[in-house]
């Protein structure tokens, strides 16, 4: 049955082409909203938070400072409306989930940049 889904999600899931990115790193996504008839691309740029799941059912979640207030959202890999993503800064970080930036303010809050 397992072997059936890899099938599936290979075949017939469309591949789309997304730089690499891991937690820690900015970026910006850019993606599509439908509002009545027309449709209009918006972005969201913050820091990647996790990377989870694999395949077809990968997510990734995007913590950014709005104002003073902390927004997250959790984007689909494979979602239909997602156009690009833009890596705009690697961040060095230790963990794979770095949940203990929600708590972080100011100064504190700064990802060091990692360099090749």
């Amino acid at each position: 049955m397992a072997n059936l889904v890899d099938f599936v999600n290979s075949e017939f899931v469309a591949k789309k082409d997304f730089p690499e990115f891991n937690s820690g790193d900015t970026i910006t996504v850019y993606y599509e909203i439908k509002e009545g008839e027309k449709t209009r691309t918006q972005f969201f740029k913050g820091v990647v938070i996790q990377r989870r799941g694999s395949g077809a059912t990968e997510t990734f979640t995007i913590r950014k400072m709005s104002g003073s207030i902390g927004v997250e959202r959790i984007f689909p890999i494979n979602m239909p409306a997602l156009q690009k993503i833009e890596v705009n800064q690697r961040g060095k970080v230790r963990r794979a989930r770095i949940f203990y930036f929600r708590e972080l303010t100011g100064k504190k809050a700064k990802i060091k940049e990692r360099r090749y």
